[in-house]
């Protein structure tokens, strides 16, 4: 006999009797008086000052920006803008577009998040996944590209004004890990094709993998070596930036040492890519050519803010208008801004220094900074791991650092785009490589196993998927596992079953479920009730055992439980065995009385209640009390 459990109605959220419909009566009173106050006072209630500074973030710390804020957020944005220009120019690469479009997306994504941004650590611009992604949705197209980020855009800020924040809760971290480790092995196969300058054909990483080896034999001589040289300097550069001399108590000049080592790995892109843009440069002005493929010309200048492009020219010289570019793009509008989301709304809960990140605040910061870089000639992007380590290293304070950021951009744009014509593509192709190595999350796989070995299905699986498949349809399979799971588990509740006794001695059976009553699994549940119960009152060989139905886990319920319940009470009451009901929630207790016989639907909620049901029901033959002392 399992001891005993006191039930006490004042240790939980257990509602005295009288009190059922208190919490309803609180919201219908509640709601009454919102709408008498009309919609007059909804709108000053909503425009106040807490609005304003949750909805534009820059009027909340801006008033408080001191001279250290400004000296952080200078360094960090120099910083970062180092890191920036040299990505944005491989992104491009990426998605099958001029170098120059990356750059298009690096500065006004970065003013408007300033405003509207709720990350200090977050500089908007292009990512390697978005890029990855607009190049199998727009397959190199610009214009559909362009289009691409305004419709992206556009889903992010639709997203966060309706509330939709949720629909990113159901990509669960197996997901998320298997489909980013898929990626980052794509991404380093597209660059393979600049490492060995060869041509290369696919969509998915297998197609891909076989296009390489079947051109293999075409590979240049100088373009790998240059590569490869390349790809060791910045792994090194990277080791050197994690030196720390000292250990927690350095001197003056260890400091000094480690901040210079912090900056050359910092740096470490635009280290290489200088290094190897003067090499060629060096080339082309003293041999008239470089022996490796080099960038090429690119537009010099900011561009001129347009609308995006509504039609395009295909390559057999048709004419594909707005409706038709839609549906090239297909599910990818929808699912790169998931994306692009997802992988900001991480990045901020890792810098968030312990704050509550606003889901809803950064898909309007992020969709309106895709719309409007769409005017200037951008792809879709979002926040970027990379550049937030860069920034949270470099001491950044506040969103204000991409004011720096991006003006470094403009400079670069203006200044410096003729001399970009110089960089080695297979440069560009080994800082893209040995940044998205480090992206492949092998290391959850031995937690997960030790963990529950079951989130290894959707991981694993989407990660096969997304590489044998479009991107696109891999994470949503992955998903839709994922759900499946989540809607077995709520079909499966677990049960608690336990024989106890009440104060008089007289046995009952109590079975207590884990979890809210739904159509899933109310089949399920009656059917382990009755089964329980029909068990337990074999073993007990005296007349049928009361059965008493613990609903303190049961927060709602739906028709169908409810239909479920009046069916239930009604097999017990047919086989005259007493089935109660204890503490039950006033909101599920006035569905099932809504459809239960009252007669047949019992409820109660303190133990002194059940002693005195189980004495006052007639269905009870005299029950054998068990000894005093015996559990």
């Amino acid at each position: 006999m399992i001891p005993r459990r006191k039930h006490n109605a004042s240790s939980g959220s257990l509602p005295a009797p009288d009190d059922k419909t208190a919490s309803n009566d609180y919201i219908l009173n509640a709601g009454s008086e919102k709408c008498s106050g009309g919609w007059r006072a909804a709108v000053r209630r909503r425009l106040n000052r807490k609005t304003l500074h949750k909805r534009v973030p820059v009027t909340r710390w801006l008033p408080r920006y001191s001279t250290q804020d400004a000296l952080g957020d200078l360094i960090a944005g120099v910083t970062v803008g180092l890191t920036v220009i040299p990505q944005s120019l491989a992104y491009s690469n990426i998605a099958g577009l001029p170098p120059q479009h990356g750059l298009y997306g690096s500065f006004l994504g970065c003013f408007v998040y300033i405003v509207l941004g709720g990350c200090r650590a977050v500089p908007a611009g292009p990512t390697a996944i978005a890029s990855l992604l607009t190049w199998q949705v727009a397959g190199g197209v610009t214009e559909k590209a362009i289009l691409l980020c305004m419709l992206s855009g556009l889903v992010e800020l639709l997203m966060g004004v309706l509330g939709l924040g949720f629909l990113i809760d159901f990509v669960s971290g197996p997901v998320s890990s298997g489909f980013t480790s898929a990626v980052a092995l794509m991404i380093a196969t597209s660059q393979v094709k600049d490492l060995f300058a060869i041509s290369m054909s696919g969509t998915t990483f297998l197609q891909q993998w076989i296009s390489v080896f079947k051109n293999l034999h075409a590979a240049a001589l100088w373009d790998p070596i240059l590569g490869f040289v390349c790809i060791a300097l910045l792994l090194s550069m990277r080791r050197i930036g994690m030196v720390k001399l000292g250990g927690d108590s350095p001197n003056a000049r260890q400091r000094w040492v480690t901040r210079c080592c912090w900056m050359l790995g910092t740096c470490r892109n635009a280290v290489v890519v200088v290094a190897s843009g003067a090499l060629g440069f060096w080339f082309v002005s003293t041999h008239g050519a470089a022996p490796v493929r080099l960038m090429g010309s690119i537009p010099s200048g900011v561009p001129v803010p347009a609308l995006p492009p509504v039609s395009y020219v295909r390559a057999d010289n048709s004419t594909a208008d707005f409706l038709e570019m839609i549906s090239e793009m297909g599910s990818g509008i929808i699912v790169i801004p998931l994306i692009v989301l997802l992988e900001d709304i991480a990045i901020c809960k890792v810098f968030s220094d312990g704050k509550t990140i606003d889901a809803t605040q950064e898909m309007i910061a992020i969709g309106t900074s895709n719309i409007a870089n769409s005017f200037m000639g951008a792809f879709p992007g979002g926040g970027s791991l990379a550049r937030s380590v860069v920034s949270n290293g470099s001491g950044v304070r506040t969103p204000a650092n991409g004011i720096y950021t991006g003006i470094m951009v403009i400079l670069a744009l203006q200044f410096f785009t003729q001399y970009f014509e110089f960089i080695p593509k297979a440069a560009l192709a080994a800082v893209i490589i040995s940044a998205i190595v480090f992206m492949v999350e092998y290391h959850v796989v031995k937690p997960m196993w030790r963990a529950k070995k079951l989130d290894l299905i959707p991981g694993i699986g989407t990660f096969v998927l997304c590489l044998t498949l479009p991107v696109e349809m891999g994470i949503l399979t992955g998903v839709i596992v994922n759900i499946i799971f989540i809607l077995y588990h709520a079909a499966r509740p677990k049960f608690s079953v336990e024989m106890l006794k009440t104060e008089r001695g007289v046995e009952y059976l109590m079975i207590t479920p884990d979890r809210c009553l739904m159509f899933p699994s109310v089949d399920y549940v009656k059917k382990l009730v009755t089964k329980c119960a029909g068990a337990s009152s074999c073993e007990a060989g005296s007349g049928p055992l009361p059965v008493v139905l613990e609903c303190t886990h049961i927060y709602s319920a739906d028709f169908t439980a409810a239909k479920s319940i009046q069916q239930l009470t009604a097999d017990f009451h047919e086989r005259r065995q007493p089935l109660y009901f204890y503490n039950v929630k006033p909101s599920v207790c006035s569905l099932f009385e809504a459809v239960a016989k009252p007669e047949h639907f019992v409820t109660f909620y303190e133990d002194e209640e059940l002693d005195r049901l189980l004495a006052a029901d007639e269905r009870l033959q005299p029950r054998k009390t068990l000894p005093q002392g015996q559990v």
